[in-house]
């Protein structure tokens, strides 16, 4: 837990400084004038404190990854041997010409994932469970899945899309923050501006907070998208029966889970259908499988 929270917090540190300096460099440190919003310094700040945390975030999410889930890197001479050559397999027919780094970490949910920076700096881990309770062809469909992402360059894309749905945040929070406190401000005697009093800033984060909001929406649509799409590739590299094997074995594993483990399966590589599946990064298992069998 504790290493959890050191990484959080280097990371955001990393992420403030980094931003500050570029701010200072393009001189839009500050967007509000006497007069009111300078909206193309405000637009600037927006893209630079989008777009540099969540590729602060990319950068780092190999090192964050193999920290925080405890992922040990195999190699093709070990215990998992067959694990990294079947994944190196798989991405060379992927067109992949650096293979990704293969990794192992000990859980025992039936999960896997793929990230990293770009496709050619990536990395593929699964989880122990998954090894124990999928057989070999279920294994390689849910690989062929992970490398789809790679090839795809999901990381990349969903690293684009959340800093622009964070610039866009940041931008019409400050712009209705400034026009309800102008509103609630009227015609006041003193000269200070609505800008600088602290009713201002709290108005700003209740409105970042509201549009986070409707940006989740966003985020996860996109999300939904790419997790179709990797299921094409993956069926693609490894074969339709293989994938659609292993997201039948994933539906049997998540239908166990009982109501006490919700969260798990929010964050995990499947969804429930409903209203809350708007917010779902991932469909259904039944979309899934059903879009692989209407495509072939």
């Amino acid at each position: 837990m504790f290493k959890r929270f050191f990484l959080f917090v280097l990371t955001n540190i990393l992420v403030l400084v980094s931003v500050s300096i570029v701010l200072s460099v393009l001189g839009v440190n500050h967007y509000l004038t006497a007069a009111g919003i300078n909206y193309s310094a405000l637009m600037v700040f927006c893209l630079v404190w989008g777009f540099v945390g969540s590729g602060i975030s990319l950068m780092l999410s190999k090192f964050m990854a193999k920290r925080m889930m405890g992922v040990q890197i195999v190699d093709d001479r070990g215990q998992y041997g067959e694990l990294v050559r079947k994944v190196h397999l798989l991405a060379r027919a992927a067109g992949i010409e650096k293979m990704p780094e293969v990794g192992v970490y000990q859980s025992p949910e039936v999960n896997a994932f793929a990230t990293g920076p770009s496709k050619n700096n990536s990395l593929v881990a699964v989880s122990t469970g998954l090894l124990n309770q999928m057989n070999a062809e279920e294994v390689e469909g849910v690989l062929a899945h992970e490398i789809a992402h790679v090839a795809n360059g999901d990381m990349v894309t969903m690293a684009l899309i959340q800093g622009v749905v964070n610039a866009f945040v940041m931008f019409f929070a400050r712009i209705a923050a400034f026009a309800l406190n102008q509103a609630m401000a009227g015609d006041r005697d003193d000269d200070r501006p609505v800008t600088s009093g602290f009713a201002y800033h709290i108005t700003v984060m209740v409105c970042e907070v509201l549009f986070s909001f409707l940006g989740m929406f966003v985020v996860a649509y996109f999300s939904r998208v790419r997790e179709f799409r990797a299921d094409k590739g993956g069926a693609q590299f490894a074969g339709k029966q293989k994938m659609v094997a292993a997201l039948k074995r994933l539906q049997q594993k998540v239908d166990l889970l009982d109501d006490s483990q919700d969260a798990i399966k929010a964050m995990k590589i499947s969804s429930k259908k409903g209203l809350m599946s708007f917010l779902s990064t991932h469909p259904s298992l039944e979309d899934r499988i059903a879009a692989l069998e209407r495509a072939y």
